[in-house]
């Protein structure tokens, strides 16, 4: 991961309702490799978890900055798992 994101989300000035479309919108942009840095007025461990439910083994998540009045947070895209339709347990 670089020491720059490729992508900056800051959503203290945004909507509640439209803050998560909004990052998993950008999130969905990204390159595998990539990440983006996360600016919320809050913890976004909701956020967090949404991650886990919809996306799960395909992100990084890393708190760069932990409050009081701002958190930063890293969100990385993972190169995208390739699976063989055979297990290899047939030699096969």
């Amino acid at each position: 991961m670089t020491t720059t994101p490729n992508a900056t989300v800051d959503v203290r000035t945004i909507v509640p309702r439209e803050r998560h479309p909004l990052i998993f919108s950008t999130f969905k942009q990204l390159s595998a490799g990539h990440w983006l840095e996360l600016i919320n007025d809050h913890d976004p461990k909701p956020l967090y978890y949404q991650f886990q439910a919809e996306m799960p083994g395909q992100f990084d998540w890393a708190y760069l900055q932990e409050g009081p009045d701002v958190w930063r947070v890293s969100i990385a895209k993972r190169a995208a798992a390739t699976h063989s339709p055979c297990c290899g347990s047939c030699g096969g």
